[in-house]
Order: structure tokens, then sequence, then C-alpha cells
């Protein structure tokens, strides 16, 4: 491996913006206008060490650091940076993203907010403040006023700040003798005292983390854990339209050198399911109607019925894949990839994560919009469009990109469309729409069970007709397909982990793929064999491979995509919805109940 990558990094954002900050304190990686933007500060794809960098990086140097701690604001994703100099004096540095209620709606504009403190001694530091432009290809323009710098990046940027201008546009040493505010954000003038502007948003921003947390129906054990996946859950939602992107970044490599760069900053249907589902799970309603709303608009714009397995977060259906070779990328590892091809796919699974993700709101009398019979009657195409398609070939859920094949995933997926639609029916009073999908969900239940189950091997396979093994295959119980202790399902689950099984993480398959052999465990799916060993009884098990997944994560709590087979090592694009996810489903099944304490 060569050139500087890390993924120990702590997000902060308001579900508008959002950044990645290192244990130093710099900032490598912040899209604009939107997640799915121009990289600001792309000093992650640079290779290059981040106080190296000439540009695509805000760093708050501390002369001579020999230490460094970081952390968050408890129950926030507001993040606390402590450095220290070889000569014992410390700064603080404080980072977050305002988000708050004003006017009576919600203030979350695309803007950072630092602050730098003395804590001890005369420390001295260095304010570099480099946005890029074009893929980190050339500086942002930049214009100055008497307190305040502007970046002509996409959107337009301004720097207000209480620190002389002239240090920060020259990147000029200078001692810390008070607090410094930095105020990154829309271009235009900064109304009010800028200190005392500042801490207000702080505090309100603390306050509106703090009460949302509150709200969530957590576990027993492991809350903590639970909590700060649920923050970064929700700091991947774009809320001005309700999308859920799978990660913030792109172009991490699923492996060294593998070339499985992609970008996920889309809203993928499927990871979006998986995420609402674990956020519903602690009660989180607020981004099930959001999500909803978004979905919505999605089907409005598809009357053909065909729906794509991603979007824009904007609701965008082209998102053209390409390359860009202004940066050698993480770790020097290329290609970056901007856009996914992903959109062209035909996956079939959308349509039953589609059911799946709205089945909650003909039910729960908390939300503000709860679905009725207008909105049943547009699934309804939904359902339709699963039924034509569950024994049609797909890209599967894995996305391969130059076969197609008949994926026992998807086909489940669309059976639980049709059944969780038949259950909406009898929930609306529709007596004859329940019996027309209860109909079809029992015809396509025996199809699958006659074309996915392997008799000569005994057990379920991944394709129709077929000999493959896939991690999904464990989602046969979680869709409720079959109960835990079917036998036909024990039978799939003892072949899975003699399989894909590499002592305590999961492969999704063993086969050759588009880029050969896969190299790397992914993390969903591990939490997935957790699941079921503690649906077969297999509990202290599953607690252990549990605690060691959560021994996998970043400083921050966090976790990527896949990790090494060997060394548990982060690969994939960060922080990964799916695997936060994961954490929290695990969380909630495993842990002991709050009856336990009475």
């Amino acid at each position: 491996m060569s050139g500087y990558g890390d993924l120990d990094l702590a997000p902060i954002g308001n579900c508008a913006a959002s950044a990645l900050v290192d244990r130093n304190g710099a900032f490598v990686w912040a899209c604009v206008p939107r997640v799915d933007g121009d990289p600001m500060f792309c000093a992650l794809l640079s290779g290059e060490e981040p106080s190296q960098l000439k540009r695509g990086v805000w760093a708050i140097g501390l002369i001579d650091q020999v230490s460094a701690t970081q952390s968050y604001e408890r129950n926030t994703p507001i993040l606390v940076t402590t450095l220290t100099d070889s000569r014992g004096a410390v700064i603080e540095i404080s980072d977050f993203c305002p988000r708050f209620r004003r006017h009576h709606r919600p203030y979350r504009p695309t803007a950072f907010v630092r602050s730098v403190r003395p804590l001890k001694g005369s420390p001295r530091i260095r304010v570099r403040l480099l946005p890029a432009t074009d893929w980190g290809a050339r500086d942002a323009e930049v214009t100055t006023g008497s307190n305040h710098i502007r970046y002509r990046v996409p959107g337009m940027m301004r720097l207000t700040t209480t620190a002389p201008v002239s240090h920060v546009l020259n990147a000029r040493v200078f001692r810390l003798e008070e607090e410094h505010i930095f105020f990154l954000g829309p271009d235009e003038p900064f109304d009010g005292n800028l200190r005392e502007v500042a801490r207000m948003m702080r505090d309100n921003t603390e306050l509106y983390w703090r009460n949302w947390v509150r709200m969530l129906a957590t576990p027993l054990e492991w809350q903590a854990d639970v909590i700060r996946a649920a923050i970064t859950l929700k700091l991947c939602v774009h809320e001005e339209t309700g999308a859920i992107v799978a990660a913030m970044t792109t172009s991490i490599p699923e492996a060294p050198n593998s070339g499985r760069n992609w970008d996920y900053r889309y809203c993928w249907l499927r990871d979006a399911y998986y995420t609402v589902q674990a956020l519903n799970r602690l009660g989180a309603a607020d981004i099930l109607e959001g999500y909803l709303s978004y979905l919505r608009n999605i089907i409005d714009a598809t009357p053909s019925g065909r729906i794509q397995p991603l979007y824009g977060v904007g609701m965008e259906p082209i998102l053209a894949e390409a390359e860009v070779d202004a940066l050698p990328g993480y770790r020097g590892m290329g290609p970056i990839r901007v856009g996914n091809q992903a959109h062209e796919h035909h996956q079939h699974d959308v349509y039953g994560q589609i059911v799946l993700s709205t089945a909650q709101a003909f039910y729960d009398a908390r939300l503000f919009r709860p679905a009725g019979e207008d909105d049943f009657r547009a699934l309804e195409s939904i359902g339709d469009r699963a039924y034509a398609v569950y024994t049609k070939p797909d890209a599967g859920l894995w996305e391969f990109r130059t076969r197609e094949a008949v994926h026992t995933y998807s086909a489940v997926m669309c059976w639980a469309a049709c059944d969780r639609l038949a259950n909406a029916a009898q929930r609306l009073g529709l007596g004859d729409r329940a019996l027309h999908w209860r109909g079809r969900a029992e015809e396509m239940r025996k199809t699958i069970e006659t074309q996915a189950w392997n008799a000569d091997l005994g057990r379920y396979a991944a394709t129709f007709g077929g000999k493959e093994m896939d991690a999904s295959l464990l989602q046969l119980v979680d869709t409720r397909f079959l109960a835990a202790d079917d036998p036909r399902f024990t039978a799939t689950l003892e072949h899975l982990e003699k399989e894909l099984r590499r002592g305590d993480v999961v492969l999704r398959y063993a086969d050759k793929d588009d880029f050969g052999l896969p190299e790397t465990a992914f993390n969903f799916c591990t939490f997935w064999l957790i699941e079921a060993l503690f649906l077969a009884g297999r509990r202290d098990e599953a607690r252990t491979l549990f605690d060691q997944m959560l021994a996998r994560r970043t400083r921050a709590g966090l976790l990527s995509e896949d990790c090494d087979l060997s060394t548990g090592a982060p690969w994939g694009n960060y922080p990964q919805t799916y695997s936060l996810a994961g954490l929290i489903n695990c969380a909630v099944l495993l842990s002991n109940p709050w009856s336990s304490v009475r």
C-alpha cells in the first residue's frame, strides 16, 4: 500500500452539510452544496498527509504537536479534538454543523462552525483553509473583506472569523491567546456578534441532538454504541428530500488495489430500507416519514412501474458514472468514480424494499401522515411489478455488472412486497384486495420453494436452479419467508458457515465476480450471521461475534463497508449505513431486556 489514507475519521453534520474530520482535527472530506457534490475538502483521496497538502483541506495545526485526543459531546455529533505540543501547551478544537429550529422550521444550513481555544501554556497554531474545486484540480478562487473570506466553490462559501483574516489567508503561524471562531457557510453577511451567535448555535445544536436521542428506544446494553450509530445514520439523511445516502464517501476501495471503487453518495432503496428498519426499531419515526415522502415522489415519477435501484438525493434518475483523474485516490489507489452505473441495472429486490419500508405507515399511529387507501392503491403498482419480474433475471443485490440470473434474494423480496400488500389491505378493510395479494404471494412462495431449493445439496441456493452460496440467504428469516427453526433454513445456515464464514467474519459470496475473488468481508453480512445464530439458539456465540464486530470500529464508534479478513482493518466507503444498521439490529436483538434491571 502506498500513499496517505486513514478511515479513522469522525463525521459531523446536520442533514444538509457533512464533513469527515481526522484524529488531528483536519477536515479531510466535505462536499458542497450537497453530499454528492464536488469535494471542497478532498484530502481523503489525495494520497498525501493533510499537513503536506496545498489544497483540499482545512487544518488547525498546533506547532510541534506531539499528541491528540478526540471525542464527541455526549449524545451529539459535536466533535472535540484536543492537541498537545512538545512544551505541554494544549488547545481544544470544537466542530459542528448548526442544527436546530428557528422561525418554526429546521435551521440546517450548508455551514461548518469551528472554534479553537487555548487550554494550557502558550500554544502557536497555523490555520490552513484551502478549499479545492473540480475534484481537487484547482484552488478555489478567493476574495476578501475586513473579517471574511469568500471562496468560489459550488454554491459559494464565506468564512467569517474572529481571527485575523491575513493569518488565515497566508497560513501564518501565530500565538493563540484567546478563543477564535470560524463560521464557513453561505455567501451572505453574518448577522450579530460572531462569538455570541456561535455559542447560541452550539447550545441549540447540542439541545436538538440530545432531545432527539432522548426519544430513542435504545436497548439496555450497548446504549452508547447504538446511539452513536443512530446519530450517524441520521447524518446520512438529506433531509430536504428525505433521501438516505449509502455512505458519505466515494471510491474508498473494498480491498487494496482491487478496482472496486464506487460512489456511494446516493440513495439506494435497499440500503435506505435497512436504515429505516434499524431506526424504526429505535422509534425514530422522523426519518421514516421523510423517507416515505421521498419514495412517494419516486413512485409518482415512474408511471411505467420500473424502479431503479438508486437515485440522487434530489431524486435524479441519471447518475452517469465517470472517472476523474485530478486526485490519485485513497492511499493512491484509484480510480476515483463519480456517479454509479448501477442506476441502469434491473435489481428486482427494490420492489419488496419499497413496500417493506412503507408497511409500518399503515399501522403506526404516531406518524403525522399515516398511510391510507390512496397510498395503498399507489403501492399496488409496485406489487404488480414485483409479481411480473420475480422469476426474471436481474443483477442482484451485489450489482453484478457482466451477468444476470434469477436471484433468490430478489425473488423473496418480491414475494415480501405482495405478502405485505395483503397485510396492508386487510388492515384497511379491503377484503378483495387482501385476497388478491395473498393469492399472488402464495403462488410466488411455491415457485421460490421449488426453484431456489437445491435438493442435491440439501439447501437453498443463491439463484434459481443454481448452486451458488450467498450471504443474502440469511435474510430468508428476516423477511419472514422461513422460520428460524425451519429445517431448510438450518441446513442452509450450516452450509453457509462452511462456505462463506472466515473465522469471525462473513463473505458476501466466495465465487469470482467481475473483479475476481472477494478479498474482504462484508460487515453487514457478519451482522446477518449474528442475527441468524441468535435466532437459531446459539446466543453465546452470537454475542461473542457481536463484541468482536464492535472491536473493529473506528475510534468514532463507526464502521465502513468491509474489513480485512485477518486484521479487521476497514475498507470500503465510510461511514456505511448498511454496517451501522446491522450494529443497531443486533444490539436490539441480543440485549437483555430493560425488565432485567427492575
